[in-house]
């Protein structure tokens, strides 16, 4: 890192998959592309996760990744046993260091203010007695849940002043009009003041020459983590696709590999199973239809595409997947298959009724790499910050 450079640190827990790290890296890769533009100063800086995405064709310039012990998830699907060591004080320890070492300009903290067993809390209250210019931002996607459930899980009464405290804004990546925590209480309202609404981080991804299937015509299902991802892709790999169609699998890297290989053995002609991509905005924007679990990373980079999607929500880790779901199919971007009526008679009717179609998007609010950026440039300094300003606010108003 150069003297002049903006340091950035993207956290996220990933106790639960990829999802959160998938997430940061696209918002990396987005503040990577912009920053130099809106601020006149390379954006550098480290990936802090629980999950190792380095492999991603994505990976912007200028980014290290960091990735700390204990997450993922177990065969279950469940958070893996406390291991001999503790793992929230090593990962505790391990934030500490590096917020110590890269002394960044912007931390943005992903889904948990204050991550798993509170391991953010000591090292961000540090950083902000030490660091006070320091802009801390905590993204969040647009469904959390039911209120009482986010309440149980950060927004504790006892923590809003802590979280006034240690967070500048809070950044929510979806689209009020389809969904909007802060008027359903998931966001409770003493936090209204910090909150902006990006949009979904959809739109404006690099995208790259597919690499999964060769050029033929291809389907791609996205399964998902835990029990139920297992269970959409054995019945996926099951499912006849429509004729000249490849049908591409990605059971996650996850998936324990018993579960994989018996979702390769169940695999129809003309299905490749695959445990990851590279590239999976590539894989997306080419298919022509998408089968998906409901996480937002994959439904995100769904709505930054024409392709007709069918979400299966899973509902093993709460209300928040069928949320979405059901808001983003009330608004014509998708459609919705439930986990009591998923069968390969149900996926494959809809494939073939949908092959060949388009499902535009663009009423939807999709720029969140776009404004997130801008958003991030207002808050940081730039070698003139009035022409910084103007330049950020031109990025968001075009």
């Amino acid at each position: 890192m150069r003297d002049d450079d903006l340091r950035l640190v993207l956290y996220s827990h990933d106790r639960g998959g990829q999802g959160h790290a998938r997430r940061n890296l696209a918002l990396a890769g987005a503040l990577a592309r912009q920053l130099p533009v809106l601020t006149g100063r390379r954006a550098t800086g480290v990936l802090l996760t629980g999950a190792d995405v380095a492999a991603s064709r994505t990976w912007p310039e200028g980014f290290d990744q960091v990735v700390l012990p204990g997450a993922g998830q177990d065969a279950d699907g469940c958070a893996p046993a406390e291991p001999a060591v503790s793992a929230a004080r090593v990962r505790s320890e391990m934030v500490d260091a590096v917020l110590t070492d890269v002394r960044p300009h912007l931390v943005v903290v992903d889904g948990r203010p204050w991550g798993p067993d509170r391991e953010l809390l000591e090292p961000l209250l540090r950083l902000r007695a030490g660091s006070p210019g320091t802009i801390v931002v905590l993204g969040l996607p647009e469904v959390l849940g039911e209120p009482w459930a986010a309440a149980r899980e950060w927004v504790a009464p006892e923590d809003l002043g802590l979280l006034q405290e240690a967070y500048d804004q809070i950044w929510v990546y979806g689209d009020p009009a389809v969904h909007d925590p802060l008027s359903t209480g998931e966001i409770p309202a003493a936090l209204a003041g910090l909150v902006r609404c990006t949009g979904y981080l959809a739109a404006g991804g690099h995208v790259r020459r597919r690499t999964a299937g060769g050029d033929a015509p291809h389907v791609l299902t996205l399964a998902g983590t835990g029990p139920e991802g297992y269970q959409l892709a054995l019945t996926a790999a099951r499912t006849r696709v429509p004729h000249g169609h490849r049908h591409v699998l990605v059971t996650g890297p996850q998936m324990p590999e018993e579960h994989a290989a018996q979702v390769r053995a169940a695999a129809a002609p003309g299905t490749l199973v695959l445990p990851v991509l590279p590239d999976a905005l590539a894989e997306v924007a080419a298919a022509a239809a998408v089968v998906s679990s409901g996480g937002y990373s994959p439904v995100a980079e769904i709505l930054g595409t024409d392709a007709p999607a069918l979400v299966v929500p899973q509902a093993g880790s709460g209300p928040e997947q069928l949320i979405r779901a059901r808001a983003l199919q009330g608004h014509g971007a998708l459609d919705v298959l439930t986990a009591d009526s998923l069968t390969g008679a149900a996926i494959g009717g809809w494939l073939h009724r949908v092959v060949g179609t388009v499902r535009p998007r663009g009423h939807l609010a999709l720029d969140g790499l776009r404004v997130a950026p801008a958003l991030a440039a207002c808050l940081l300094p730039g070698p003139d910050p009035e022409d910084s300003a103007e330049l950020v606010l031109a990025g968001l108003s075009a």
